[in-house]
């Protein structure tokens, strides 16, 4: 049977701001700013297509190394985008979590992620994920020290460490592996974003910038998406349905 025509979890790498603020001779932060209005214009967007998971690549642990002005004015961002945005989320069904290493965040901050996830948590129309000071290393490594520390303590037996006991002690434990990863700007990387979750994800790279990034961009990654036969290391052959059964 092959998997739905759209994505159960929809993966974004929001590139470009900085280089949509150059070309129209723009300081960086209204490339950000302009960013924040394209991330609210997809998830409303992807709540309409029926996706119900979507993730978003907002701030890499790398992002750190960026001149200290544009990592400050980034976080003054965040802080405002919650506090405008939560209220509309949590009034169009949305259910907000975070991943990443909060240590990092200001305690301010870190107080509105958990008040903003703790008022959304009931929500089931769609689960948007902020992946904030995160990164793919990161999270497997945090993952391992996990299993290390349950296996010394004896409660886990290294034996039986399988990749579904990895995925339970990565960040997006319990909601499902990306179906489609989308990036914009024009790179083809991953650039340290679920390393492990995106093994079997398709892959959409488009040089659209991010604040130029709109539905009908989607649209066209969504159809290709549709478009691919998924078959998770099976044959094509596999995949079709027995001779008498109906094609799901």
């Amino acid at each position: 049977m092959n998997p739905p025509a759209t994505p159960a979890h929809v993966a974004i790498i929001m590139d470009g701001n900085g280089r949509w603020a150059r070309q129209r001779m723009m300081p960086r932060q209204a490339g950000h700013r302009a960013g924040v209005r394209a991330a609210r214009a997809i998830v409303e967007t992807c709540a309409r297509r029926g996706i119900r998971h979507l993730t978003l690549f907002a701030f890499s642990s790398e992002n750190w190394r960026r001149p200290q002005g544009e990592v400050g004015a980034l976080m003054r961002l965040f802080l405002e985008a919650l506090e405008r945005e939560v209220d509309e989320l949590h009034a169009n069904g949305v259910q907000l979590r975070f991943i990443g290493e909060r240590r990092e965040l200001s305690a301010e901050l870190q107080a509105r992620m958990r008040s903003a996830e703790e008022r959304t948590r009931a929500n089931e129309r769609l689960v948007l994920v902020i992946a904030l000071a995160y990164g793919g290393r990161w999270d497997i490594g945090q993952a391992a020290r996990q299993l290390a520390a349950e296996a010394a303590a004896g409660t886990l037996d290294p034996a039986a460490i399988d990749d579904a006991t990895v995925a339970g002690r990565l960040a997006l434990a319990g909601l499902p592996e990306p179906d489609l990863l989308i990036r914009t700007g024009g790179e083809h990387r991953l650039s340290n974003f679920l390393l492990w979750q995106l093994a079997y994800a398709e892959l959409w790279f488009t040089d659209c910038l991010w604040p130029d990034f709109g539905e009908a961009e989607l649209d066209r990654a969504l159809a290709r998406y549709a478009a691919v036969e998924r078959r998770f290391g099976q044959t094509s052959e596999q995949l079709q349905p027995a001779a008498g059964e109906e094609s799901c």
